[in-house]
């Protein structure tokens, strides 16, 4: 059984099966429940982690790609088996930034359900937001002097992805549902630029337009390029030629327009 080389624990997960799509006997996996996993090495390196040392023998464990860009890379060993040259620095780096920075997480979230496409995963984040925001202003505890404001988290933009919103991310990895969902509820498209297909699935979803007063319509944020997400898409051309061509990402600094669906009547069959 392999070990940490740091703590000597092994580097393994306890699964319950029962919890599992997956039947193990199909997937050819043992029904022992302790299967070998990488997580617990992520955990145990990050409590020593130096960027680019071993934290057991101190040798330089950075490598650089041909574009330059910085990697550590390693072999993840866990119950999908061998994965072989996995560049884990990014994972280091986010989970750094988020021990330091635990109110985060769920914006970090956001920007990966952005980029996988995950409609219902943000309309359930961000709902849990708002509940979270409204409990905590309808029931304030302890002293309020110093406390962090809640993050906006459709606005969110990734310290270490270039300073990305959500909707930057969603237009480079080609998610133009999620596109459409930031659009309706943090732009100020005016409602007749959407599709009647897009419309009647936001219904459908419970996805509206809150109240907006004061915040930015999130097509004017800019990343660390110093590109709005109109610009970004302009860049990528492709599908996103014919969103630039109509303006739907042009950026807008005044209010944000309310949407309003009209109720629709129950079917008689």
């Amino acid at each position: 059984m392999d070990q940490c080389k740091t703590c000597n624990k092994p580097l393994t997960v306890i699964i319950d099966w029962d919890d599992e799509a997956d039947d193990p006997d199909q997937a050819g996996v043992s029904l022992e429940n302790e299967v070998p996993d990488s997580v617990e090495l992520q955990h145990c390196l990050l409590d020593a982690y130096e960027m680019t040392q071993c934290p057991c023998c101190s040798k330089d464990v950075l490598n650089h790609a041909a574009s330059g860009e910085e990697q550590i890379l390693c072999n993840v060993k866990n119950e999908g088996g061998l994965q072989e040259g996995f560049d884990i620095l990014p994972i280091l780096k986010e989970e750094s930034y988020l021990k330091a920075f635990p109110e985060e997480r769920k914006a970090r979230a956001f920007l990966e359900f952005s980029a996988s496409g995950d409609v219902g995963a943000i309309l359930d984040l961000v709902k849990g937001r708002e509940d979270e925001d409204e409990e905590s202003s309808t029931n304030p505890s302890g002293n309020a002097e110093g406390a962090a404001r809640p993050i906006d988290v459709l606005r969110y933009q990734d310290p270490l992805g270039s300073l990305d919103t959500g909707l930057h991310v969603a237009i480079r990895n080609g998610q133009e549902d999620v596109v459409w969902l930031l659009l309706l509820v943090a732009s100020s498209l005016e409602p007749h630029r959407f599709p009647t297909d897009v419309t009647q699935a936001a219904e459908i979803l419970g996805a509206v337009r809150e109240d907006q007063t004061g915040k930015l319509d999130v097509r004017a944020l800019e990343n660390a390029e110093h590109r709005t997400a109109e610009q970004l898409a302009q860049k990528l051309g492709g599908k996103w030629e014919s969103w630039v061509a109509e303006g739907l990402l042009k950026p807008v600094w005044d209010g944000i327009i309310p949407i309003v669906f009209k109720e629709i009547a129950p079917s008689s069959s």
